[in-house]
């Protein structure tokens, strides 16, 4: 943008003991969820039936210090202090960095490394409702064997309910998710201890030299226990997605003072368990405290894993409308769940997708165990991008030195490459899957960016700009007539093709016309004194552009109620002027063949302008306008 940003209202520094509740239920449950399969599937890899105390007190080392330097260092100290008027995550993060980067092959560059960030984020949101909850409910295999058999069908059910009850909003049942995590904590704190004071020699593992001992010892072995240990930062990503609910503030507090000490308890009383018991290699996690609270633990943890994956699959609800206003999606249908809150949405489509791929992926793998190798790619690859766009953000807005900018994200980004190239491993195993969908839909969105902007460049070629147009007005023999008429258009300078094509067959123009134009700033939100522009054009005609952040939803006539009082009209009366597209296959299509269709299949999709832009359907007039493309 070329105008100045205003500077972002800092949110409160304080941290109520409600807001600190509010940020347990809605960031922490996927990080949180994690000792319930990342210690295991780390350790499993060895031999179970001979793990030594070396290899446990290694394993500890490194899931100590990848929290205290991916999480803590890398999102905590750094990633966070990027924030896009107070708003996180990899598309603020993008929108960012593409306003600092100069020439068209950067700021594309910086564009596909959000795309892949964002696609990846997908696949997470798709896995990680799978192995959340398959990983609580395989707790029955330890307190209730005869169980066994139902634990998969069990899964499915859980997973359709929880996507089921997203159209109704999360907003009556979250206030339960707080309370709910913060017991979750506390218990799996208190468990952690319980072991961790009958064997305190665990606490060695605090010190970096056994990570290093195994890595040396054990070389390419150690490769694949990195591939396994990254599932303990499972999450980290939210931490900087939810910024903008609650502030960096709270977030840190809640993480070093209370969600980074249970984790770390939970692990290394697991660790203690296991240099006492090895066979507890079969489930460490449930297998800790005595036999009377490990029913009520898979209770806790199916409930803090519907929690983890409500977060995950809210996000995805974000990300898509995100994606949508900056122009890497059509239009989807987005409802609001709560007449208070804006952020609390529910997009249809997104949802059955993310329920469909799920429930396929419990199916198809079965264990959680086996759903680690899928999740494990999904996880860095986000991170890879988040610190690649990072490194740009703080040395071009930040001002930081070169060498400290690539010393400091290089060497994150060298730790991120690690864990990813530790997980390729794992591509047939189930890695594919994530993979698969990151180039997919990374495939469809480009290509809708790219169709859009050929046909944006063709409307231009056969579109009237609107200057000569409005000159020649007062000579035509153009009928005016009572009422109010709205055209959308996209672009300010150019006569609307519905406008030409009205007065092509009515051959009649109204008393007053609106021109609105819509537009998608880099910011997530706009304020209200900068929402709308109007402009007289002509006698009864205004030019209106609205503008909007990428996380807002266009609402064309709340926006025009209160404009059109200042010229005698009203715009509950208005009859709004639409051009329907009809895309054909052209003779010399500027886009391949795989790209043409998967352009021409999603416009055919697409949710129509009247349903986006929330206009009543029985005051609009579409005239149809075929395009070649």
């Amino acid at each position: 943008m070329s105008e100045k940003q205003a500077p972002a209202h800092p949110k409160s520094k304080k941290a109520g003991f409600g807001m600190l509740l509010a940020v347990l239920g809605i960031v922490y449950g996927d990080i949180g969820t994690s000792p319930l399969y990342a210690f295991k599937a780390s350790l499993i890899l060895f031999d179970a039936a001979k793990t030594t105390t070396a290899e446990i007190m290694g394993v500890l080392s490194l899931i100590f210090w990848s929290l205290i330097i991916v999480v803590t260092v890398k999102y905590v100290m750094l990633v966070m202090r990027a924030d896009n008027r107070g708003e996180g995550g990899i598309l603020a993060l993008m929108a960012l960095a593409q306003r600092v980067t100069t020439g068209r092959g950067g700021k594309a560059a910086v564009a596909l490394i959000g795309i892949v960030g964002t696609c990846l984020f997908f696949g997470d949101g798709t896995i990680t409702p799978a192995i959340s909850v398959l990983s609580a409910l395989e707790g029955l295999q330890v307190s209730a064997p005869q169980l066994h058999s139902y634990i998969l069908p069990m899964a499915v059910l859980v997973i359709a309910a929880l996507f089921a009850m997203q159209y109704h909003g999360t907003g009556r049942v979250g206030v339960v998710f707080g309370p709910i995590m913060a017991l979750w904590f506390s218990s799996i704190g208190v468990l952690g201890v319980i072991e961790i004071v009958e064997h305190p020699y665990v606490l060695f593992a605090l010190s970096p030299t056994y990570a290093v001992e195994l890595v040396i010892e054990y070389k390419g072995m150690a490769f694949f226990v990195l591939g396994a240990v990254v599932l303990c930062v499972t999450g980290a990503e939210a931490l900087y997605a939810d910024m903008g609910h609650f502030g960096a503030w709270r977030i840190r507090v809640a993480w070093l003072f209370f969600v980074l000490p249970c984790l770390v308890l939970n692990y290394f009383g697991q660790g203690a368990l296991m240099i006492d018991n090895p066979a507890a290699i079969a489930n460490p996690f449930f297998l800790l405290g005595p036999d009377w609270c490990r029913l009520p633990m898979v209770v806790l943890a199916t409930a803090a894993t519907i929690i983890a994956s409500q977060a995950g699959i809210a996000g995805s609800f974000s990300l898509a409308r995100q994606c949508m206003q900056l122009g890497f999606l059509p239009r989807l249908t987005v409802r609001h769940t709560s007449t208070m809150e804006e952020g609390q949405i529910y997009v249809p489509q997104v949802n059955v997708a993310l329920a469909v791929g799920s429930i396929l992926l419990i199916l198809a793998f079965k264990t959680s165990d086996n759903l680690a190798a899928a999740y494990g790619i999904a996880v860095t690859g986000t991170f890879m991008c988040t610190a690649t766009l990072a490194m740009v953000v703080f040395r071009r807005q930040y001002h930081w030195p070169r060498v400290l900018a690539f010393g400091v994200f290089g060497i994150l980004l060298l730790i991120d490459s690690v864990f990813f190239s530790a997980n390729t491993i794992k591509v047939v195993e189930g890695g594919w899957v994530p993979l698969v969908l990151a180039v997919a839909l990374t495939a469809a969105m480009t290509s809708w960016k790219q169709g859009r902007d050929i046909l944006l460049s063709r409307w231009k070629q056969s579109s009237m700009p609107l200057a000569p147009f409005l000159a020649r007005l007062p000579q035509s023999r153009i009928i005016r007539v009572p009422g109010l008429a709205v055209f959308m258009t996209g672009n300010p300078d150019y006569v609307p093709t519905s406008l030409l094509h009205n007065l092509k067959h009515n051959k009649v123009l109204h008393e007053n016309v609106l021109f609105v134009t819509v537009q998608t700033e880099d910011v997530p939100e706009v304020s209200s004194d900068r929402r709308a522009d109007v402009a007289e054009l002509a006698p009864g005609i205004h030019r209106v552009i609205l503008r909007y952040g990428f996380m807002e939803s266009p609402n064309i006539p709340r926006e025009l109620e209160d404009l059109t009082e200042s010229i005698g009209a009203r715009a509950s009366q208005a009859s709004y002027f639409l051009g329907r597209e009809v895309l054909v296959p052209g003779l010399a299509p500027k886009l391949p063949w795989w790209r043409r269709m998967l352009f021409l299949f999603m416009a055919r999709n697409a949710v129509p302008a009247t349903e986006f832009f929330r206009i009543p359907s029985d005051r609009v007039v579409e005239l149809g306008v075929r395009i070649t493309i």
